[in-house]
């Protein structure tokens, strides 16, 4: 909302979801039409090898990115937790973001990242969405109560920003599952396409009433202000949203093991014909949750992390590689509604993910993690009110 204007923000949450919602299916669809199961071989059927070292690139590097912003998001939450601890200081090693990257992905999500069988992250996924709506609710609440000490930022309420473009790849960021969408419909009872069209309209119809409820109660509350991590934006000392810190740092641990799936299937796909012995998967599990461990160590700006990964990587995922492969399988007229969609949303992801690209590096956001924000103290919100203009 913050980069693409909060009415023109919203419109574009919708359209994204309904992209995302069309292609999902129409993944799918190509699958059956070429007889294939998994995203790579549906491509490499359609594009040949070119294509498919393409998509397989994109489709490592997609959740690859989300580990790492998963860890920067861990650290960033779970130190501010620590910290409201009694006899728990700044210089304990409990509010070092480092440390618990580490302790959680020893303890957590390298565990859970070794299961072979997706099926089985089931209830631990059903215990991250518990957790996303309790989040929502302190969201909500914090609105009310919170929103009136935060002063609202100039043009606060401006219809369109030129940012719009980057917001688009947050949101694709935000509600992109093509890249693991056969390993899910691979684990239906049954799996149809009328009921995977069911699965897919529920799960997205969900994704964004959740999404507009979250952006409009954090928009409201912190409008120009708002940082890419929402919970870096509230005040250490206020413990409503020290719990949604927790409860957001446990549901993305919970989520983590999701993208290392794919990642490591990427890597049996394309190096080792699709399996992997017991040794190897170890192996291809430790050095992948390594690398994006180290690297989240190294860099913390969540903000730029969502962008270029959402316009570099999801982009073409969900809008523009499901609408080529099934404008080549297809052998329905050219003016079938289905062909004239996916050209349209062909066109329109080569259109994000060019001009995105371009902004996000000639204006990147900024980044003022680990901040206390100026508002938490009242003194500083006076003299902030009186540099602004009338």
């Amino acid at each position: 909302m913050k980069e693409a204007g909060f009415p023109l923000g919203v419109l574009l949450l919708f359209v994204v979801a309904y992209i995302t919602d069309y292609s999902i299916i129409l993944l799918i669809k190509g699958g059956n039409l070429s007889s294939t199961n998994t995203y790579q071989e549906l491509v490499r059927k359609t594009y040949g090898r070119a294509g498919y070292i393409i998509l397989s690139t994109l489709q490592f590097l997609y959740p690859f990115i989300a580990m790492i912003s998963y860890n920067i998001i861990t650290g960033d939450t779970l130190t501010k937790v620590f910290q409201r601890i009694p006899g728990v200081g700044l210089d304990n090693v409990l509010t070092d973001r480092h440390f618990i990257i580490l302790l959680t992905t020893i303890i957590f999500t390298l565990p859970i990242s070794l299961y072979q069988d997706i099926a089985k992250l089931g209830k631990i996924s059903l215990i991250s969405l518990i957790l996303t709506i309790v989040i929502l609710i302190i969201v909500m609440v914090r609105t009310v109560t919170f929103s009136p000490q935060v002063p609202k930022s100039e043009n606060a309420w401006t219809f369109a920003k030129s940012n719009a473009v980057q917001a688009i790849g947050v949101m694709s960021f935000a509600f992109i599952c093509n890249h693991n969408s056969f390993l899910i419909y691979g684990s239906l009872e049954e799996p149809t396409l009328k009921n995977w069209s069911q699965v897919t309209h529920v799960s997205v119809s969900l994704a964004v009433v959740i999404s507009v409820v979250f952006a409009t109660c954090g928009y409201m509350t912190f409008t120009g202000y708002t940082e890419g991590d929402i919970f870096e934006n509230y005040c250490r000392d206020d413990n409503l949203a020290t719990f949604g810190r927790f409860c957001y740092g446990v549901t993305v641990i919970l989520t983590f093991p999701l993208e290392c799936f794919v990642t490591r299937e990427v890597v049996a796909n394309v190096f080792f014909h699709g399996n992997l012995s017991t040794v190897f998967h170890v192996v291809v599990t430790v050095v992948i949750i390594a690398v994006a461990t180290g690297v989240s160590l190294v860099y913390d700006c969540l903000g730029i992390v969502l962008e270029l990964n959402g316009v570099l990587s999801a982009t073409p995922l969900v809008f523009i590689i499901p609408s080529a492969c099934y404008l080549r399988l297809s052998k329905e007229r050219w003016n079938h509604s289905d062909n004239l969609i996916s050209s349209l949303i062909l066109a329109l992801g080569v259109l994000v993910m060019a001009v995105g690209f371009v902004m996000t590096v000639l204006h990147p956001q900024e980044c003022s993690h680990g901040k206390e924000m100026f508002y938490c103290s009242p003194s500083n919100v006076s003299v902030h009110n009186s540099t602004l203009p009338p």
